[in-house]
């Protein structure tokens, strides 16, 4: 790995999330954007003129770059294996964007692809970047909300048809992997996880209600129960017009903290301390975008900022980061036990 100030950047494949990717990189300092891939030329050429780098149709080529140092991987779901994979066996550090794949034993693949080669990997869940979110988390791991008894997260968003028409891998199975869970509500389900801890056994259900040409669902319920015994909830839709913030809620017998989105929405303990009406006065309207909720360009690429710069730090520190690795299996892991859960109308228990 080179120094700080001269980390060179690629992205394998071109398509809309790689411009939130492009725009992180051209904003950490010391970080350059050098190389394109992109198996359609004109995607390649077109993303590569207007952020710069060298354009690049040959795989192979692109990762003999020898500028590249980090490889983030932006194709649709399904496709992550093989990009990343390859990338680990180039020697690159890799970034892959969530879902790190569209199932437990494709994500092993990639982890595995990364420990034989002694390169990081990580996968892109900007919400865990919030600052709101982490004072969640070590609310939580101050114990400030006794005995954790709830504990729910909501993906209310839409996509209209014309969004699942729009590409040949839109709601498929074999290539998205998955629908609103996958998609859409696998970052608040990071966070949940994150937050919350292992889940132990998840009953639920899902259904394609409100769009067409699509395999897979467009609405889940599922319980849960986590390890430490707390019970929660996800619900998830891409058919709610017109799409409202994610929410995040922690309910305990000492305390609650809500989020939507960025802001916080409840931050109330039976023991209040000094700093607890500050925190609410500074994040009680913090959400500065749509957050994705009814138009996935709706978003900042501040997050993915966050997470990159983070990622490159730990990179050159040799320091632990907390995305690496199995981190990013934790969410595909729930999501798919749902699906088995709703598939067999019956409960599914986790792997201890």
């Amino acid at each position: 790995m080179k120094s700080a100030n001269n980390i060179g950047f690629g992205i394998i494949g071109l398509g809309m999330i790689a411009e939130f990717h492009a725009k992180a990189i051209e904003n950490i300092e010391g970080c350059k954007f050098v190389a394109g891939y992109d198996h359609t030329p004109a995607h390649s050429e077109s993303f590569c003129a207007l952020h710069g780098g060298t354009p690049y149709t040959d795989l192979e080529k692109f990762l003999a770059d020898p500028d590249l140092d980090i490889v983030t991987i932006a194709t649709p779901s399904g496709f992550h294996l093989e990009g990343a994979v390859r990338a680990a066996n180039a020697g690159k550090h890799i970034i892959v964007e969530k879902p790190l794949e569209i199932s437990t034993e494709r994500c092993d693949k990639i982890i595995e692809a990364a420990v034989k080669n002694n390169v990081r990997m990580c996968t892109v869940f900007p919400s865990r970047f919030h600052d709101s979110a982490r004072l969640i988390k070590e609310a939580v791991r101050q114990g400030r909300l006794g005995k954790i008894v709830l504990a729910d997260a909501q993906i209310k968003w839409y996509r209209s048809q014309e969004y699942y028409d729009s590409g040949g891998w839109r709601g498929t199975w074999k290539f998205d992997g998955g629908g609103v869970l996958m998609n859409q509500g696998i970052h608040a389900i990071d966070l949940l996880q994150w937050v919350m801890g292992d889940v132990s056994e998840v009953t639920a259900y899902t259904a394609t209600l409100a769009h067409e040409r699509i395999e897979v669902e467009d609405t889940a319920v599922a319980i849960l129960k986590f390890s430490d015994g707390a019970l929660g909830m996800i619900e998830g839709t891409t058919a709610a017009y017109p799409g409202f913030l994610k929410k995040l809620e922690i309910c305990g017998s000492k305390g609650s903290v809500m989020m939507e989105e960025e802001s916080i929405t409840k931050w109330e303990f039976a023991e209040p301390m000094p700093e607890d009406q500050k925190i609410r006065e500074r994040f009680q309207n913090n959400t500065q975008t749509g957050g994705g909720a009814g138009d996935p360009k709706a978003i900042s690429f501040e997050g993915h900022r966050k997470l990159f710069s983070a990622f490159v730090d730990a990179v050159i520190r040799n320091k632990p980061f907390d995305l690496e690795g199995n981190e990013g299996r934790k969410s595909v892991e729930i999501i798919e036990n749902i699906y088995k859960s709703a598939k067999n109308g019956v409960s599914v228990k986790f792997r201890s």
